[in-house]
């Protein structure tokens, strides 16, 4: 017996306590990816490079130490910056010019905005153009934009409702917003103007049971939309089909004397708002604003008449105020959003993931990353979700891969493997001794 062979089983058993005690050491490391060490024996060639069938090995060694990439159990955080990949793929990072990768997403917004890990190093991923469109491409550095949302003026508004076909031309005439007995039905839409401020938009419905028809009484804040210092609404007809459909069919494209235009998409068109405030003294003048360039366009093609009770039961408008930043939110496909005061969201940017055909061949640079190198191949860009690459998980972080239980038992296994091969070198050293003494 050599010693050689009993020291070899002791740096194995060694190395095997090192990295199982690296892994206990690392149970609670965000992203961090449990290693295995990996032996192999060995053999002593002969001189012509072949061996006998009786040749004895000469002990063993390191072949490896690989890690484990499986992924670790997700925990949800709550905490918006807290990143984890549902698969495969990693995150890439510019640090200080190099690029690193990794799995660990605890992030944070350092003093210039920019999306940084505990160590500083920027997270990298697509930017957005002035349109909030992702421009999937180079990778840059992302970086949260806490500037307000600036206010956009309502340009589109879209009702579904239904007006009652029982209803009965209403007793007192002519209209009177201050008289419900002059109107069957009424509601209000909000509107913004170009500085976020907010309107009402109300319409008044009449039925006219003779022709079968409604007649809209529309106004803004109760005034006439064109002026401010005028409270004549604008008027305009609804006829409807036997059926009870809307009948686009008698709506002629074009101007309407008193009314919105109608478009050639049979929608109604106000085109001429000056949005008007209330003044100290109770006066209403314009407030300096501005309406939507393109104007307002009013689609109520929806819009039926059934037996059924007069109600709106959907309408949606384009415009918003001003909004302040409260949060962000980062969506399975790695899109990142900033949320605001006004309910808005923007997108800010798109997470990217790197992929490799090999690995193993990662080169560990520590802080949990890793580095291509030749044996890894060059990385593979695109976006989560996408072909082989994993969901983005928002507000959680992915937990260390160890199996603990399976480690104690490691440790056990090697523990026992360094005393069995110390136990061999002190048997060769007895055997020795023998020897000496025979001389």
């Amino acid at each position: 017996m050599s010693f050689n062979i009993g020291l070899s089983g002791l740096y194995a058993a060694n190395k095997a306590l090192n990295v199982t005690g690296n892994n206990i050491a690392n149970s609670a490391t965000t992203g961090f990816k449990s290693s295995r060490a990996e032996f192999a024996d060995q053999y002593a060639a002969s001189v012509r490079g072949t061996s006998g069938r009786t040749q004895v090995g000469s002990g063993v060694r390191t072949d490896a130490v690989s890690q484990m990439f499986t992924t670790g159990n997700i925990v949800g955080t709550g905490k918006s910056l807290d990143l984890a990949i549902d698969g495969n793929g990693f995150f890439a990072m510019n640090d200080n010019g190099s690029r690193i990768y990794t799995r660990a997403g605890a992030f944070y917004s350092d003093k210039d905005g920019m999306v940084v890990n505990a160590s500083g190093a920027k997270l990298q991923g697509y930017p957005v153009d002035e349109d909030g469109n992702v421009v999937r491409g180079a990778l840059a550095d992302l970086k949260i934009d806490t500037a307000n949302l600036a206010p956009k003026p309502t340009s589109k508004v879209s009702e579904t409702l239904n007006l009652n076909s029982t209803a009965t031309t209403p007793k007192v005439t002519p209209f009177d917003p201050a008289n419900v007995d002059s109107y069957n039905h009424t509601f209000n839409t909000d509107l913004y103007d170009s500085q976020g401020n907010l309107h009402q938009l109300n319409q008044y419905f009449v039925r006219d049971t003779a022709s079968n028809s409604w007649t809209m009484y529309s106004t803004v804040n109760g005034r006439n939309p064109a002026d401010p210092t005028n409270t004549t609404p604008l008027v305009n007809t609804l006829q409807f089909k036997s059926d009870g459909s809307l009948d686009t069919a008698s709506m002629n494209a074009g101007p309407v004397a008193g009314g919105m235009s109608i478009a050639a998409d049979k929608t109604f068109q106000m085109t001429s708002w000056v949005p008007g405030q209330k003044t100290a003294t109770g006066d209403w003048v314009s407030n300096g604003a501005t309406a939507s360039a393109k104007g307002v366009s009013l689609d109520m093609l929806a819009t039926t008449q059934y037996n059924a009770a007069s109600a709106t039961t959907a309408k949606s408008q384009d415009g918003y105020s001003t909004g302040e930043l409260t949060g962000l939110t980062v969506d399975q496909s790695g899109i990142m959003f900033a949320n605001f005061t006004n309910g808005r969201d923007k997108v800010i940017g798109q997470v990217a993931l790197a992929s490799f055909a090999n690995v193993q061949g990662l080169t560990p640079v520590g802080g949990t990353a890793w580095k291509e190198s030749y044996g890894s191949g060059v990385p593979v860009v695109g976006e989560p979700d996408t072909g082989t690459f994993g969901k983005m998980a928002g507000g959680s972080l992915e937990d260390s891969n160890v199996d603990l239980t399976g480690e104690l038992v490691n440790l056990i296994k090697a523990q026992s493997n360094y005393q069995a091969n110390a136990k061999t070198v002190s048997t060769e050293s007895t055997i020795l001794q023998t020897l000496i003494q025979m001389t």
